[in-house]
């Protein structure tokens, strides 16, 4: 099956898969009638109205003398029967029903993940909208001056996929394995190779790792959870803080925050603003405070309120960047030393239309903290969204979320076949006609 294909199956539904509930929809329906005829038919309706028919007549004579020892025996032995055939029945019914509610249940569970999933695609089609224009309208055109694959097509296509902000390193170890794969599959024509690119980009994004292993967030399974945010101001840090303790409250989850921000001016009550907004409880102390006696006390009243999760702020900016790092580094310790374990994920927000100054930054301060995740914000803002791949791949840190909007809402757990999706989407749609037509 082609890559293309696969994604599409992956985070589209098809029509036949609509077509097909419908027909198993028809059959359950007519299964259950026939069920109901069956149980009406064992009771034997028509016996018993015959029955009646025949007391209201008074064809049937019901006897004042006693009923002799054998008959009532008989009778005994009838009810008995008459009485274990209802219990047998009733547990049928009740096992049936039950085993029906059962196979409903998991149809719906089904459902849901096939809308999560076409949901989560829809939206980093609509996020990467910017970048896949920018990226896809370059590859086409590309690919429409070349009838064959040469040399100097893949120099071509190497200058498109550095302005994308792919990164250097990446980008020539992927034309390194392009020009390998396509030798190997004998490739010609220009528009195969939109497929191979497509593919590649997933290898690289995962590498040696499995996509449970990177993807998502950790968790602990015995107690407080702890995110430290790190970041320079301006990125989109404390917003992000808010959508993620929005979607976690939405999981279920009891969420605290901690301002650990004092330096910059307003970022307390921006984050107190945002405590407000979603419903969650926010430790605050007042500008100029120690960060960590902030992030300390966060702690403990997170566990005095039993919640799940503390999320910490901390500053982007102090008076020099060794301040800054050292205070960082201070917070971290004291985190550790209250809850061994902790924190469960040290997340740097980039923001991704600042493309490879991004680099930078996360060298930075994963020298200072190490850095467990990337939070990429504004990932709908720019045509670079291939900085992704160059974080990941230069840098060793995984995208744990991305912002693909501005809406509360709109903070996904990355994944890296949703973002190839989203960057290939018009292809694969174009394939899919091609492939009919043919």
């Amino acid at each position: 099956m082609s890559f293309f294909k696969k994604l599409k199956e992956k985070f589209v539904k098809g029509p036949e898969s609509e077509e097909e509930k419908e027909e198993q929809q028809v059959h359950e329906t007519e299964d259950s009638d026939e069920q109901e005829h069956s149980l009406e038919t064992d009771h034997h309706p028509e016996a018993i109205d015959d029955q009646d028919m025949a007391e209201l007549q008074g064809e049937t004579e019901i006897p004042e003398t006693e009923t002799p020892a054998e008959d009532s025996e008989e009778e005994t032995v009838e009810s008995t029967e008459d009485e274990e055939e209802t219990a047998e029945t009733a547990v049928n019914e009740e096992y049936e029903q039950g085993f029906e509610e059962s196979v409903a249940e998991d149809d719906a569970e089904e459902i849901q993940e096939e809308d999560e999933k076409e949901s989560i695609a829809s939206k980093f089609k609509l996020g990467l909208a910017k970048t896949r224009n920018s990226f896809s309208t370059k590859i086409n055109d590309l690919v429409a001056r070349y009838r064959t694959v040469d040399e100097d097509f893949f120099e071509e296509l190497e200058e498109v996929l550095i302005s994308a902000d792919v990164g250097v390193t990446t980008v020539m170890e992927m034309i390194e394995e392009l020009e390998m794969e396509v030798k190997r599959r004998n490739v010609q024509d220009p528009q195969k190779v939109k497929e191979i690119i497509s593919e590649k980009l997933v290898e690289i994004y995962y590498g040696d790792d499995r996509a449970e292993e990177i993807e998502g967030l950790n968790e602990n399974p015995d107690g407080l959870t702890v995110y430290l945010f790190v970041g320079v101001n301006g990125v989109g840090k404390t917003t992000t803080i808010g959508k993620l303790a929005h979607r976690l409250k939405s999981e279920g989850k009891n969420v605290t925050l901690a301002a650990g921000d004092t330096f910059r001016a307003g970022a307390i009550e921006q984050l107190e603003e945002w405590g407000k907004r979603v419903g969650v409880n926010v430790t605050k102390h007042s500008e100029g405070s120690d960060p960590a006696a902030v992030i300390y006390d966060g702690i403990q009243s997170a566990k005095s309120k039993n919640a799940d999760v503390l999320i910490c702020d901390t500053a982007g900016r102090l008076q020099n960047k060794v301040n800054l790092m050292n205070e960082l580094s201070k917070v971290k310790r004291v985190i550790e030393r209250e809850i061994p374990g902790a924190p469960h994920e040290v997340l740097l927000v980039l923001d991704a239309t600042t493309g490879q100054n991004a680099m930078s930054q996360a060298k930075t301060f994963s020298e200072a903290t190490d850095v467990s995740g990337i939070v990429l914000s504004k990932l709908d803002g720019t045509a670079k969204g291939g900085i992704v791949l160059a974080i990941r791949n230069e840098l060793d840190i995984p995208v744990k979320l991305v912002g693909l909007g501005e809406k509360v809402t709109d903070l996904e757990t990355f994944d890296a076949h949703a973002f190839v999706y989203g960057l290939f989407a018009d292809m694969i749609e174009e394939y899919e006609e091609e492939e009919e037509l043919s």
